[in-house]
Parts: structure tokens; sequence; C-alpha cells
């Protein structure tokens, strides 16, 4: 809860001088993109390590591997919602209405979800063999930060560039949050296909790469 909550209080000191004064609410413009980008990165780093850290268990026992991934991010959804509640609690300061557009924040939350929870199963899967994906994965996170538009506008960007930034499964459900929070608005068509769409990829892909290699892992852990 204290992480990202702080990540926030740095941004807005850094970025408002830049970004702050051409956007509306802009703290709640920075918190949208930070709260789904800690939900993905807590999601992510501590699923990454979910089946190695427990390999003590599943080598004795036979239990389904997965699950060690599912507690993570079961635990990672958890605090999500204690983020949440103060999120609402900074839209109320910052004058933002609770509008019926609100009532559809669980569908991003949930693609989200579904999204962690595939991205983590394939990432479990190869950290047991690929050791040094946590030092690749660190790095490709970081990037993925200046590629979501957490902290700048899209409206900065050439036309394309911007359009591209829809290719990236974190900035459709980034743009969701802000248009139904700051938008007051039911996000478009496209936003729903194509958070669906990530989520489900993912998600077929984590289990793919996870059934193929459950077999492999107890010889390297």
């Amino acid at each position: 809860l204290v992480s990202p909550l702080l990540t926030l209080l740095v941004m807005t000191v850094v970025f408002s001088h830049f970004f702050g004064n051409s956007t509306p609410h802009y703290t709640i413009y920075l918190f949208c993109g930070n709260i789904i980008f800690s939900f993905f990165t807590d999601s992510t780093n501590g699923g990454m390590g979910a089946l190695l850290s427990n390999a003590d268990i599943f080598t004795k026992i036979n239990v389904p591997k997965y699950l060690f991934l599912l507690s993570r991010n079961v635990s990672s959804l958890i605090n999500l919602g204690l983020t949440l509640t103060v999120f609402f609690i900074f839209c109320a300061a910052d004058g933002i209405r609770f509008t019926p557009a609100m009532l559809t924040l669980p569908i991003p939350i949930i693609c989200a979800a579904l999204f962690n929870v595939g991205l983590g199963l394939a990432l479990a899967a190869l950290y047991v063999f690929f050791r040094d994906l946590q030092y690749l994965w660190s790095v490709f996170t970081l990037l993925l930060m200046y590629m979501s538009a957490i902290f700048y506008t899209v409206d900065a960007l050439p036309p394309l560039l911007g359009r591209l930034l829809y290719l990236n499964p974190l900035y459709v459900y980034i743009s969701y949050f802000r248009e139904a929070v700051i938008g007051g608005a039911v996000p478009s068509l496209t936003l729903h296909g194509l958070a669906a769409l990530y989520a489900l990829l993912a998600l077929v892909g984590g289990i793919t790469v996870h059934r193929r290699s459950s077999q492999r892992m107890l010889y390297y852990v």
C-alpha cells in the first residue's frame, strides 16, 4: 500500500511541473497509471519466483504447481483493493464526481488480473530454467513503464506513436481507468475488446508454457 503511494508522491512532485498545468486532475491521472502498473509488477515479480521458492513442497508432494502462482496473484489483488480505497479518497478530494461509469472498473481489473496470471505462469516456468530472467525482467518493466504513458499525455506524442501504444496491454488498462474515472464515460468497445483480448492471449500462452514445462521442472529445482 505504501509503495504505490510513495511512487505517486515522487511522480507528482517531479512531473507536475511539466505536465500538470495542461492535464486536468493530474494527480488522479498519475494515480490511474501507477495503480495498474504497480499491480502488474507486484503480480509478475512475485509470481516469477513462486515456483522456485516453493520447490521443496511440490517436489515432495503432488500438488498443482499453479496454486503457488495463484496465491501470489490473490495477494496482489488484495493489495490492489486496499490501494483502490485510497484512490477513491484521492478522487473525492480532487473534486472528481462518482459516476455510473466507475461501475465498469471491475472489467479492467479482472482483465488485468487474468493477464498477470497468464504472464506469471509463463515467467514462473521460464525462471526455473533461466535464473537470469529476473534481471532481464526488471529492465523490461522499466522500459514498459515509459511506454505506458503513466506520467505523460499521449497528446504530446505523434499520432502514429500514440496509436502504437495500444499494442501495450498496460496502456489499455490504464486508459480504461482514466476514461471511466476522469472522463466520467463508459470506455469504448475498442478498449473493452483489447482488454479482453490481451487477457485471453496471456492466459492461453501462460497455460501452454506452464503445461509443456511442468514435468521438466523437477529436474531443475
